[in-house]
């Protein structure tokens, strides 16, 4: 069977993966070379930690009071735009306790499902990633972050990820020995794990390819060719790909080709930013998040340290602000105190999409509209946390095949 995957990130590449291992003819398109996405970009994480969606109780009043802050680490740039309040309503009624409960179990199964997926690929002779589970830890330095972390630590537990225990500031010294911290303690999540990113993306493209999957760099999607209920095939501005399947992986660009299809995807791209010190002269033992900053450190292959954050719900085309860089910076050097960073130019700063659903949760699964497509994107933060596991899911639903998990809370239609 012919399966055209839109979208080179990833979940698409995943998708790949699995769906080539099946014994299908893969086509993967993306509107670039594939070599610098968010994909790319990101912390590196392998989180089932991350059972918390972005629609939380007071994110909406919190994103108000940092609206005026250029180094804020959340923030929403206001503008006329039908899509942005369309997304928006529905961000604000889920930004609710229910809703962020009824969040974490599913969250918690793709994440472990994508674990799972990452350690078996660790395991193959052809793939190296620099994957270790080390935990995670969440530091807090106000009496404030450590009320909300042993909340959080209590929720972990009740989620069955037992593993998961405060640390009081010794404790955490003792962990991180290689570097003074300024922090009343921390939460140590022991469950995640970390890889490299640039290093998993570049080697899954090589065996993509040796695999016999077609990968079509810098062709955009422009339209869809259909018949009655079916896409049968996908349109760039150089090619037409018939095809039997189609998954949309395409991240924060999801919503624009699903309007292309008729279909309404409440999608808004969330800008991220990076900083990579190569060949480090600082040293950090375990991946953390500030709490009270909300950024994030990961010590990578060895010599490397990668530092990023931020949430700017904004659109594609808007110019990045790279005070947004300061303020990771700032926060970094308020934790991590002989880390003396300097603003790097502009050019060694990475930056990229995430895409954001209106609930936190991601899309995956096939829809009402068409009977031959298969949506997965949505992941906002976790794309790369879940992308194993979800390119497993995309496999499974095309195949026929009983999910490995319940994917319900991820259907695509259920804000329709």
């Amino acid at each position: 069977m012919k399966v055209a995957i839109i979208g080179g990130g990833i979940i698409g590449l995943s998708s790949a993966w699995f769906l080539s291992e099946a014994g299908h003819e893969v086509t993967v398109i993306d509107r670039t070379d594939m070599q610098n996405n968010c994909s790319y970009g990101n912390a590196g994480y392998v989180c089932p930690s991350h059972f918390v969606p972005l629609a939380t109780p007071g994110i909406v009043q919190q994103g108000l009071k940092w609206m005026w802050n250029p180094e804020s680490p959340f923030y929403v740039q206001p503008r006329a735009d039908w899509s942005l309040i369309q997304w928006g309503w529905k961000f604000m009624q889920m930004a609710n306790e229910k809703q962020v409960e009824a969040a974490a179990a599913p969250l918690r199964d793709i994440a472990l499902l994508s674990k799972y997926w990452y350690e078996q690929w660790d395991r193959l002779p052809d793939f190296s990633f620099a994957y270790e589970q080390k935990g995670l830890l969440e530091i807090f330095k106000t009496e404030k972050g450590k009320e909300k972390c042993a909340v959080l630590c209590n929720k972990a537990q009740a989620l069955g990820l037992t593993d998961t225990v405060m640390l009081d500031s010794k404790q955490l010294q003792e962990l991180e020995s290689h570097t003074p911290l300024d922090a009343l303690g921390a939460l140590y999540f022991k469950c995640d794990a970390h890889l490299y990113p640039n290093q998993l993306m570049q080697q899954l493209l090589n065996l993509l390819h040796l695999k016999g999957v077609r990968l079509i760099k810098n062709e955009a999607v422009t339209d869809f060719e259909t018949a009655g209920n079916k896409i049968i095939s996908v349109k760039t501005e150089k090619a037409a790909y018939a095809t039997d399947e189609v998954v949309l992986a395409s991240g924060s660009w999801s919503r624009e080709l699903a309007k292309k299809m008729n279909m309404n995807l409440l999608l808004m791209p969330g800008r991220g930013y990076s900083v990579t010190l190569e060949n480090s002269p600082y040293s950090i033992n375990h991946p953390s998040v500030l709490v009270e900053g909300r950024v994030a450190l990961t010590p990578m292959d060895g010599n490397k340290i990668r530092f990023g954050g931020t949430m700017e719900i904004t659109s594609t085309n808007t110019p990045p602000r790279m005070n947004r860089v300061k303020g990771i910076l700032s926060a970094v050097q308020s934790v991590y105190t002989d880390f003396k960073i300097e603003m790097p130019a502009e050019e060694q700063i990475w930056y990229g999409y995430r895409p954001c659903s209106a609930d936190g949760l991601p899309y995956i699964g096939r829809t009402r509209r068409w009977i031959n497509l298969t949506l997965a994107t949505g992941h906002s933060m976790i794309g790369l946390s879940l992308g194993a596991g979800t390119g497993k899911l995309v496999s499974e639903i095309i195949n026929g095949n009983s999910p490995s998990m319940d994917i319900s809370p991820f259907s695509p239609d259920r804000f329709a």
